[in-house]
């Protein structure tokens, strides 16, 4: 159920259905003014969150910033990969769809090329509502055997459906013993409520964030001013990851 609802919120928290249903309430409704008002209060509702600068500046105060973590002589014993980094699996021709989340993942191999962690564990099963039987740490596995990377210096945690489930699942298969000399790798807006998870669960990782949103900052008229559609996404990414922090939190995961 908990599961379910959060895939819920995800379709509730976005802008754009926000919008689509201003518009619809203007066109079914029968008064003049109430219709104006509705229309206006869409457009102005749109531009806001497709404004680039907004967006960025709320991705700036919300996602955790790079750390020393991987730049400085520490090594580790494990690297500890957050799923979420597919968008497909073609089961017929074995080919994996990658998202802008599988920088999570790239950021891990290049530390473990570089002897910086020693061993890689994903954590990451069927995140799908429906579970369409494509377990996430599957595919990876194999995809990570295709590139090269040595089969004993990867774990994989397959049972997890959340960021819960991920630190929960990882510490039972660490133990106590081994869970403190770890770095924790995920998205930038997602650390916050990684981070929590883990300590929860009982452990102390380090974090090393991938996937910034947030850059440099840009005052370019494009950016300040002209609408982008990709904005309306991140807006709704952004809201989901607040209202799981807030869930989490009362639930008592973080």
């Amino acid at each position: 159920m908990f599961f379910f609802f959060s895939k819920v919120l995800l379709f509730i928290f976005s802008p754009l259905i926000w919008v689509f249903s201003l518009l619809v309430w203007a066109l079914l409704t029968k008064k003049p003014k109430r219709r104006r008002n509705l229309l206006l209060f869409s457009v102005i509702l749109l531009y806001v969150f497709s404004n680039s600068f907004l967006q960025d500046e709320a991705m700036r105060a919300w996602e955790l910033k790079p750390s020393k973590a991987g730049y400085n002589q520490k090594t580790y014993d494990y690297a500890v990969v957050l799923g979420g980094v597919t968008s497909y699996y073609d089961k017929y021709y074995k080919q994996i769809g990658l998202n802008r989340s599988v920088d999570r993942l790239m950021q891990a191999i290049k530390l473990y090329k570089k002897g910086i962690v020693k061993k890689i564990i994903f954590t990451g099963g069927d995140a799908t509502v429906l579970q369409d039987d494509v377990i996430e740490a599957d595919v990876i596995k194999q995809y990570l055997i295709d590139i090269g990377i040595p089969v004993e210096d990867m774990i994989f945690e397959n049972e997890s459906r959340n960021t819960h489930e991920n630190a929960t699942y990882v510490y039972k298969l660490l133990k106590p013993t081994k869970s403190e000399n770890i770095l924790l790798i995920t998205s930038a807006f997602h650390m916050r409520r990684s981070l929590g998870c883990f300590k929860k669960a009982g452990m102390n990782p380090d974090y090393f964030v991938a996937d910034l949103y947030s850059g440099k900052r840009k005052y370019t008229p494009d950016h300040l001013l002209i609408p982008q559609t990709q904005t309306l996404d991140r807006w709704s990414m952004l809201f989901h990851e607040l209202s799981g922090y807030v869930i989490y939190k009362i639930m008592g995961y973080i």
